[in-house]
C-alpha cells in the first residue's frame, strides 16, 4: 500500500480562531469608518427620502436621428449633472434610461421648479446681435447709448438695471481692464469693453456722460421675421413658448425676454455669432473691488475668443439697440448686455443689481447650456418626505416579517443549530449596513425601495447556505460518524454547493444590473452585494463557529435540543452481534 501523504488532512478542522478574528477585524474597521466619516446611515433614494424625479426624452430633427447616440447622451448626462450640482445639490442623480431617456432625481430640500428649469432648458445656447426690441405691447425700447469707458460688461437678467455704481474713471489705467473670475485684473494691454444692461420696463436708463455712438442703418431683415415680430405678444405664454423655437442658428429670428417682474420684451435677433460651445467657463462672482455686487464672468475658448471679439467689435459701432447682443437659451433671451468696444481678451463680465441665485443661474446657463441634443420633458414625479417615509417603513416592516419567518423556521427545525444561523445573519446584516452607509458618499449609492427588496431576498439566500451546511452535517451523522469529524467531512461537499448557488445568484444580479437602468439597478446591486457577503460570512464565520461549537458537550453529545440528536435524525443503533452456534451443537444426540 502507498504511504499516506504528509500534511494536514482534508478533514482537519484547521484554525477557526483566525477566521473569526479576521471577520471581527473587518466588522470593527467598517463600523469605525462609518462613525469616523459621519455617515452612520445609508443614503436614501428619492422614493424613500422624498424628492423629484424628472424624465427627459431626446428628440432629433428630421434627418438627424443618428445624433441620438451613446456619446451624445453621455455628454448630455454630464452637462445636466453639472447644471443641477450648480444649484448646490450634491446628491442629485442623472442617468440614462434606455436609448433616448434621461432620468434626473433631485432629493428633498431642493427647489424642484428651479431644478426643472435647469435640466429642462435643453436647447443650445446662442449669442445673437439685437436688431430691434420693444416692450411687448408698448413703444420701442431704445436704450441710452454708452457707458463709462473701461467699465466691465454689465447686464441684468432680472431687470434691475443700472450701471456699475463704482465704475472706474477713464483716466485710471485700471479702468482699461475687467476682472477675471478670480478677481485679478487682466494685463498685457487687454481691454474689456463695456456692456450695460438693457433698459427697464419704461425703456429708459440713466444716461452716462459719454456721447452716443453714431446712428447706423439696421441690417435687412426677412419680411417673414418682421411679420412675426409685429404679431408677437410676449405677454401671452403660448406665443412665448413658440417664439423662435424653429429658427436655425444661421437665420434671423424673434424671441422674448423679461426684466425681472416687469413686462415682457420682444426682440428681432440676427444670426447666431457665438454658441454655447465657445464658452469655456462661467462663474458667479461677488465683485467687491468695484462695488458691482454679484457678477457673472465668462471665459471663452480660443475659437470663441475670436468670434466674440469680432461680434463685439461690430456691435460697438452701432447705435442702440443694435449695440446689444442677446444671450438666447431655449429661444428665450436671458440677458442682453450692451457693448461699447471690442472684447478681444477672451474674458467678459456681466454685472448688474441681481442677487447670488440669479447670478448663479445665469452662470450655469452659460457654462452648461450647450447640450448636444434637444430634450422634451416626459414626466415629473414628486415624492413628499411623508410618502417616502411611509414607503421606507413598509419596506422595513416587510424585511422584519421575512427575517422573523426565517428565524422561526430555523428555531423549530434546527433548534440549537439555529443560534449559529441567527448570529451569522446578524453578522451579515451588520456588514451589509456598514458597507451601504459607506458606499453612499463613496460611489453615490442610494438605498431605494427595490434595493430594500433585494436585501429582503438576500435573507433567504443567506439562510439557504446555512441549511445546506447543516444538512450535510446531519447526513454524516446518519452515516454513523460523531459530530467533530462530521463537521469537517461535510464542509467540502457543502462548500461546493454554496459556491455554485451563490455564483448563479451573483451572475443573475450582474446581468440584471447591466441590462437594466434606474431603480431596478438598486435591486440588482443589493442582491449582488449581499451574495458576496454571504460567501464571506459562511467561510469566515459560520464554518469556524461550527467547528468550535462541535467541541462543546452540548453539541457533541447529541443533546435533544442541539438539532443533532442521532435519534431524531433516524440513526439506528448498531445491531448486537450474536455468536453462531458451534458445529457440535448442531449434531443430533445419539439414541440410547
Amino acid at each position: 500500500m502507498a504511504a499516506p501523504k504528509k500534511g494536514r488532512s482534508a478533514n482537519a478542522p484547521g484554525k477557526p480562531g483566525r477566521a473569526l478574528a479576521l471577520i471581527l477585524i473587518a466588522l470593527v474597521a467598517l463600523t469605525g469608518g462609518m462613525f469616523v466619516s459621519g455617515h452612520t446611515t445609508p443614503r436614501l433614494g428619492i422614493d424613500l427620502a422624498g424628492g423629484t424625479s424628472i424624465t427627459l426624452r431626446a428628440v432629433a430633427e428630421k434627418g438627424q436621428e443618428s445624433a441620438i447616440n451613446p456619446t451624445n447622451m453621455a455628454t448630455a448626462v454630464d452637462i445636466m449633472e453639472r447644471r443641477v450640482n450648480g444649484l448646490g445639490v450634491s446628491e442629485a442623480e442623472v442617468q440614462t434610461q434606455g436609448d433616448k431617456n434621461i432620468i434626473v432625481n433631485v432629493p428633498k430640500g431642493t427647489n424642484s421648479q428651479q431644478a426643472r428649469d435647469q435640466v429642462g432648458t435643453t436647447a443650445k445656447l446662442y449669442f445673437r446681435p439685437v436688431v430691434q426690441l420693444e416692450v411687448s405691447g408698448g413703444e420701442a425700447a431704445v436704450p441710452t447709448p454708452g457707458a463709462t469707458d473701461g467699465a466691465s460688461p454689465s447686464a441684468d437678467p432680472t431687470g434691475k438695471n443700472s450701471a456699475s455704481p463704482s465704475a472706474p474713471e477713464a483716466s485710471d489705467p485700471s479702468a482699461k481692464a475687467s476682472a477675471s473670475p478670480q478677481g485679478r485684473a487682466l494685463t498685457e494691454g487687454l481691454k474689456a469693453a463695456t456692456a450695460t444692461p438693457s433698459p427697464d420696463a419704461t425703456g429708459a436708463t440713466e444716461a452716462p456722460a459719454e456721447s452716443p455712438a453714431p446712428a447706423q442703418t439696421a441690417p435687412p431683415v426677412d419680411a417673414k421675421v418682421q411679420a412675426a415680430y409685429a404679431k408677437l405678444d410676449c405677454s401671452d405664454p403660448k406665443q412665448r413658448a413658440t417664439a423662435g423655437k424653429d429658427s436655425k442658428p444661421e437665420d434671423a429670428t424673434v424671441a422674448c425676454g423679461r426684466n425681472g417682474d416687469g413686462p415682457w420684451q420682444k426682440y428681432i435677433l440676427g444670426p447666431a455669432e457665438v454658441d454655447g460651445t465657445d464658452v469655456d467657463d462661467a462663474q458667479a462672482v461677488l465683485n467687491t473691488q468695484t462695488g458691482a455686487g454679484w457678477t457673472v464672468t465668462m471665459e471663452f475658448t480660443s475659437e470663441g475668443r475670436k468670434k466674440f471679439g469680432d461680434i463685439t467689435g461690430q456691435l460697438a459701432t452701432q447705435a442702440p439697440p443694435m449695440n446689444q447682443f442677446a444671450i438666447v437659451l431655449d429661444g428665450e433671451v436671458v440677458s442682453d448686455p450692451r457693448v461699447s468696444e471690442a472684447l478681444t481678451g477672451g474674458n467678459a463680465e456681466i454685472s448688474g443689481s441681481f442677487g447670488q441665485e440669479e447670478a448663479q443661474a445665469l452662470a450655469n446657463m452659460l457654462s452648461y447650456g450647450a447640450l448636444p441634443l434637444t430634450f422634451e420633458e416626459d414626466s415629473v414625479t414628486t415624492v413628499t418626505p411623508a410618502l417616502g417615509g411611509e414607503q421606507l417603513d413598509a419596506g422595513l416592516i416587510a424585511g422584519a416579517i421575512g427575517l422573523a419567518l426565517v428565524v422561526i423556521y430555523l428555531l423549530v427545525y434546527y433548534r440549537g443549530l439555529s443560534l449559529i444561523a441567527i448570529v451569522s445573519l446578524l453578522v451579515s446584516a451588520a456588514l451589509t449596513y456598514s458597507i451601504m452607509s459607506l458606499l453612499g458618499p463613496g460611489i453615490g449609492f442610494a438605498l431605494n425601495l427595490p434595493a430594500v427588496c433585494g436585501a429582503i431576498v438576500a435573507i433567504g439566500i443567506t439562510a439557504d447556505s446555512f441549511i445546506v451546511y447543516f444538512e450535510r452535517i446531519r447526513d454524516e451523522i446518519r452515516d454513523g460518524r460523531t459530530l467533530r469529524p462530521a463537521v469537517e467531512r461535510a464542509w467540502p461537499r457543502a462548500r461546493r454547493t454554496i459556491l455554485v448557488s451563490d455564483f448563479v445568484s451573483f451572475l443573475a444580479a450582474a446581468v440584471l444590473f447591466v441590462v437594466t437602468v434606474g431603480k431596478v439597478q438598486g435591486f440588482a446591486f443589493t442582491l449582488g452585494l449581499t451574495t458576496l457577503l454571504d460567501v464571506v460570512v459562511v467561510f469566515l464565520f459560520t464554518k469556524p463557529l461550527m467547528t468550535l461549537l462541535a467541541r462543546t458537550k452540548f453539541f457533541s453529545s447529541g443533546n435533544s435540543w442541539s438539532g443533532l440528536d442521532p435519534k431524531r435524525l433516524g440513526v439506528q443503533p448498531p445491531l448486537r452481534r450474536t455468536r453462531r452456534p458451534s458445529s457440535s451443537a448442531l449434531v443430533e444426540p445419539k439414541e440410547a
